[in-house]
């Protein structure tokens, strides 16, 4: 049975979304948080940085995405040109549900979230120098790891919102908007009985 992507569309679009802070100057970036069905499961795609030393993101567990160019007419454009740059995911076959908002990182970038649904799965490249590989992350097991950390109902310090997943932990911004988008979705979602 395909997952039901109507809960997740109904939820983004009518949310509230968090806001640059005033006052501040970040640097614009853009990252896509893609979900797709695997198996009858709701997955959601994410990359693991490559262990180069001196990289700042080394060996981190982010969403595709990065810089906005002078030349991007907007972020949700350079979100799609991101997509494609490193993961090989053209926007045709990405339905875009909307924006999740802006998170900022302690090195002083604002990262604009934007949430689709890859609709079509094909082959994933990417550039071995900055991305080590893909991970495809179902989201039930990241709801469980919410639930049994008691991050419902509370933002944790950076230090405490951590999600453990077999060899990684995702943590820093990616976890903060993980945090965000199961806040959102919790209320509504009802994983399949395995």
């Amino acid at each position: 049975m395909a997952t039901d992507f109507s809960f997740i569309k109904n939820v983004i679009i009518n949310a509230c979304r968090p806001g640059v802070p005033s006052g501040l100057s970040y640097d614009q970036t853009c990252v896509f948080m893609l979900l797709f069905d695997k198996d009858g499961e709701l997955n959601v795609l994410a990359v693991q940085k490559t262990d180069n030393e001196g990289y700042p993101w080394r060996n981190q567990i982010a969403f595709p995405g990065g810089h906005i160019d002078k030349e991007d007419i907007s972020p949700r454009e350079a979100a799609y040109r991101e997509l494609e740059e490193e993961v090989n995911i053209r926007r045709e076959h990405v339905e875009l549900i909307g924006s999740l908002g802006h998170f900022q990182t302690i090195n002083s970038k604002d990262i604009r979230v934007f949430t689709g649904i890859w609709r079509k799965r094909g082959a994933v490249r990417f550039e071995q120098a900055e991305i080590s590989r893909v991970l495809e992350i179902p989201l039930k097991n990241l709801v469980k790891i919410h639930v049994d950390s008691k991050f419902h109902g509370r933002i944790p310090d950076v230090m405490e919102l951590l999600y453990p997943l077999e060899d990684v932990v995702i943590w820093g911004v990616t976890a903060r908007i993980l945090h965000h988008f199961i806040e959102l979705i919790l209320p509504f979602y009802k994983p399949i009985a395995q």
